[in-house]
């Protein structure tokens, strides 16, 4: 006589938290072994009438997630592999200079409008027009935060450069 066949929902409550402790113990990553359990729970799901149908379905899910988990770890190794393998040797990229640490710093010290005014004009090299438009305000309105942030960095960037000195 066939053992009952037991619903999807009570086959996931009772084994989805032991089968992402087991595939924990093997990936050492919680939300890996997660993703690949729940992805075997889907994929049972899906042919659930099948699923259903076998001795043991939970040893069916367990299969499938750990060969998940398995072909996650190759490509990742293999991915990794192959970083290595076409990773420039001299490939450091220098910090950013003090004058620019300075920069960004003033420019955080400056109210939004004037910064964004600031950066749009003179690192995105937008025209007073061109940002007046994308602001909506006018054009003198523009020119008078692009003056006030000058006034500001200006200050700030001199006194940091005779505090440095």
């Amino acid at each position: 006589m066939p053992a009952p066949q037991v619903s999807f929902d009570e086959l996931y409550a009772a084994h989805y938290a032991d089968l992402t402790v087991q595939l924990y113990a093997y990936f050492g990553d919680r939300q890996e072994a997660q993703d690949v359990v729940q992805e075997a729970f889907c994929r049972a799901l899906a042919r659930w009438r099948a699923v259903a149908a076998y001795d043991d379905p939970v040893a069916w899910i367990r299969r499938v997630a750990w060969n998940l988990a398995v072909s996650k770890w190759r490509r990742t190794r293999t991915a990794l592999s192959f970083l290595r393998k076409h990773r420039a040797a001299d490939e450091q990229v220098a910090g950013p200079s003090p004058e620019r640490v300075a920069l960004v710093a003033a420019l955080a010290t400056l109210p939004a409008t004037q910064r964004r005014a600031t950066v749009l004009h003179y690192l995105a090299d937008m025209s007073i027009a061109e940002i007046a438009d994308r602001e909506g305000v006018p054009e003198g309105t523009v020119k008078s935060w692009l003056f006030r942030a000058r006034a500001s960095l200006a200050a700030q960037l001199t006194t940091e450069e005779v505090r440095n000195a």
